[in-house]
């Protein structure tokens, strides 16, 4: 039994760095698509393209139901703390490179491992706590948060850190008796049903981020790209989630500015610095300690149960 949980969590964390992979790939469709569509529709073509892609399958494999009210309660909770997380974090990279909106989003983690603690139970070490400041501390080497370079937008990706933390721990909460597709699936419809009433009644005010435009063919190549990119990412962190503690994927997050640099590099021709590349580096080194040493514990368990 033991050994089987042991695998699992190694399982969850594999599920997570596939997440630090794709997150970004969404977060650079959205980025291009900025440029022609506001950042509601934007977050609205994100939720209905999840919903389209998740509900079909969560039909086929039977696992759809009619939630109990508490849960309508959590369903809509995470829906909004997810979508305003989206939309904060969309408008801000916007505006800013995305390995700099994510150096500041990476407090998140930081959040997520004390909140673990705090809200599920959950055991932390002081090595994984250290591991959660040297990485942020790192990402700080990438771009020290100030509001003086960026103004108001420097908020955005800190807005995104708290309430994506929150989210994440009501997903771990969740995933003990809810199936990861039918949670996603519920995910993209409340969030849809919040945002779409939104857009129609800012349509017709200055408020240009909740306007709608009739998109070109490249920007609904876009949109449909960050559809499709944020149902597969979110699907690697639900399951992530499933199988391993909250606080043991925190610090693997920090990765996801790795993916970030490198499509900032090639996309959008973001040259890092050298307090980049060394930040970047050190990041890497905390998420594999992280792995390294959940394995080695995974072995050590193993050893004495068999002994």
């Amino acid at each position: 039994m033991r050994n089987n949980e042991d695998n699992q969590t190694t399982f969850g964390i594999i599920l997570v760095i596939g997440f630090t992979i794709m997150g970004p790939v969404m977060d650079t469709f959205a980025k291009l698509a900025a440029n022609e569509i506001p950042i509601g529709q934007i977050s609205f073509s994100r939720f209905f393209i999840q919903s389209m892609i998740i509900i079909p399958i969560a039909l086929y494999l039977k696992i759809l139901y009619l939630p109990r009210k508490s849960e309508i309660f959590l369903h809509f909770a995470r829906a909004f703390l997810i979508l305003t997380a989206t939309s904060l974090f969309f408008g801000a990279i916007k505006y800013m490179p995305m390995a700099d909106a994510i150096a500041i989003f990476l407090v998140n983690p930081f959040i997520m491992t004390f909140l673990s603690y705090f809200i599920l139970g959950e055991r932390i070490g002081w090595r994984r706590v250290l591991a959660c400041i040297i990485g942020f501390s790192a990402s700080l080497m990438i771009l020290k948060p100030s509001l003086a370079l960026f103004g108001v937008v420097a908020l955005f990706p800190l807005g995104t850190a708290v309430t994506y933390s929150f989210y994440m721990i009501i997903t771990k909460y969740m995933t003990k008796n809810v199936h990861p597709v039918s949670l996603q699936a519920f995910t993209g419809s409340c969030a849809v049903i919040i945002i779409f009433p939104l857009l129609l009644i800012f349509e017709n005010t200055s408020f240009n981020e909740l306007s709608l435009v009739v998109p070109s063919l490249n920007s609904l190549f876009l949109l449909m790209a960050v559809g499709i990119t944020a149902t597969i990412s979110h699907l690697f962190v639900v399951y992530g989630l499933k199988f391993s503690p909250a606080s043991t994927i925190a610090p693997i997050l920090y990765l996801e500015i790795v993916s970030a640099t490198v499509l900032g590099y090639f996309v959008f021709n973001d040259i890092p610095d050298i307090f980049t590349v060394i930040g970047v580096s050190i990041i890497i080194m905390c998420g594999i300690y992280v792995f390294l040493r959940e394995h080695e514990q995974n072995i050590n368990s193993n050893k004495i149960i068999r002994e």
